[in-house]
């Protein structure tokens, strides 16, 4: 073979497996300081969404998104098409809160308070309580077919599609009055959009919650995939303490003294009990949702063979690698990124608040009539016609006076004033009529004045044109 030839071997070669077989995750179930948190944060979550909607405030729904109504019910505040911006802050706070959340303590909200590891844990816990544990379900599962796997089964499936169509009945009753959607529900006279999204939501519940599990958060969920550039080396993530655990192996007895052994006993229960199937001990990993389950169980092993806790822990690069203590680590706290994220998120809530605050309960459209640009009348006035939505935020009637100025002499022939329900709108068709001399010729500005008489600050002032021929 000539020199300059390398020399093709089968040791020259390595085969990379680009794709592996999706191999189903068996859980096990953690027991512990944070397996508690889960747990409140889950009831407390779902006690918020599934009891929230059946809240009433001033006789209605207290929390109602009305899609036919237009019309946005948050306890005694009523917000309408034109405060979309409001909605816009809601977005950008929560997405502030989630950024600090994210640089103080990782994916603490994806342990504990995403949609979809609380629902997956609802569907967990049935499972286990249908199925058995961890070894009774991987029993099942690769057991023969017969008339008890299938009665588990069945079981099993319809409290998940019971629990999901609820959960997408209770999403619907946020937009369409709960009352009104379940009376249509017992007389089987759902209208076709709210049908449609109770099958829906509650089909991609039962989907991702039930059956995809850990492959949304370790494939489809983006927070996943840009959470990396929130985190430095103080942020607290789950951590395995290596220059503790290792060389890991089990403790066997009469095993010579001198050769030094981790405190790890690699018994596998970190990797058994997490959700989306990896071993925290390689590291961080975008798929680590930061549940802590792999703490707990790591914690009661320690306790077991009789070693210090914290062998996998919350901490951060920085402290694992130069040994901070607990004091250190809050103390790192505090740092540009974190103050950047706070400064932020206080300015826009302050701002938003003050002008949710001094909002003005009144709105006022006025639309002039375009199919009338402007006439004489018979005392040689000139007449514009206008029509003047006028939506009452409040939730009590209010009676609203009518003005216009501008122009000399320019005042409005009817419709003085205009009596408003609650949380309602009216339009009126208001005739103006000015002296011909009183403007040039073309639109002139003026202006028109709405007060509440009950209380002249709600008061509004809207620009128009009047056009003199």
């Amino acid at each position: 073979m000539s020199a300059n030839k390398p020399e093709h071997s089968a040791a020259a070669y390595q085969s990379v497996l680009m794709f592996t077989k999706y191999q189903k995750i068996y859980a096990k179930r953690a027991r512990g300081l944070f397996d508690n948190w889960r747990i409140f944060m889950v009831i407390l979550t779902q006690a918020i969404f599934y009891g929230g909607l059946w809240l009433e405030w001033n006789g209605r729904q207290a929390l109602l998104l009305h899609l036919v109504e237009r019309k946005f019910y948050i306890f005694g505040v009523v917000f309408w098409p034109q405060d979309i911006i409001y909605l816009t802050v809601i977005l950008i706070v929560s997405a502030y809160a989630l950024f600090l959340v994210t640089a103080i303590a990782g994916r603490l909200f994806c342990g504990y308070a995403c949609p979809q590891t609380v629902y997956t844990q609802l569907f967990m816990w049935i499972e286990n309580w249908v199925e058995g544990d961890r070894n009774a379900r991987i029993k099942l599962d690769n057991g023969p077919l017969t008339a008890r796997k299938i009665r588990i089964k069945l079981t099993k499936h319809v409290l998940w599609g019971a629990l999901a169509l609820w959960t997408g009945f209770t999403l619907a009753g946020y937009f369409s009055p709960v009352k009104e959607l379940w009376q249509n529900l017992l007389t089987w006279n759902l209208g076709g959009w709210e049908t449609f999204w109770i099958f829906f939501y509650g089909g991609f519940t039962y989907l991702m919650a039930g059956n995809m599990r850990e492959l949304v958060c370790r494939h489809m969920c983006p927070y996943a995939r840009f959470q990396s550039v929130m985190f430095d080396p103080d942020t607290l993530i789950i951590t395995y303490d290596a220059e503790r655990g290792e060389p890991r192996g089990q403790r066997a007895q009469g095993r010579d003294s001198a050769v030094r052994q981790g405190d790890c006993v690699d018994c596998g229960l970190c990797v058994r009990v997490c959700p989306t199937g990896i071993d925290i001990r390689n590291g961080l990993q975008y798929e680590c949702i930061g549940c802590a389950s792999c703490v707990d169980v790591c914690n009661q092993v320690m306790e077991k063979v009789g070693l210090p806790k914290g062998l996998v822990r919350y901490s951060t690069e920085n402290a694992m690698a130069r040994h901070y203590g607990r004091k250190d680590i809050l103390g790192h706290i505090v740092r540009p990124r974190v103050i950047g994220y706070s400064v932020v998120l206080l300015l826009v809530v302050v701002l938003a608040s003050w002008f949710l605050a001094n909002r003005i309960p009144l709105k006022v459209d006025v639309i002039r009539d375009r199919s009338m640009l402007s006439r004489e009348v018979e005392d040689g006035r000139i007449e514009n016609i206008y029509t003047l939505n006028v939506m009452n935020t409040e939730e009590q009637v209010h009676r609203y006076r009518i003005s216009v100025d501008g122009l000399n002499g320019i005042e409005l022939v009817e419709h003085g004033e205009v009596e408003v329900p609650a949380a309602s709108s009216r339009s009126v068709i208001v005739p103006v009529r000015a002296p011909a001399d009183s403007g040039k010729t073309g639109a002139n500005p003026i202006r028109f004045q709405i007060v509440a008489q009950e209380n002249p600050d709600i008061q509004v002032v809207e620009k128009a044109s009047f056009l003199t021929p």
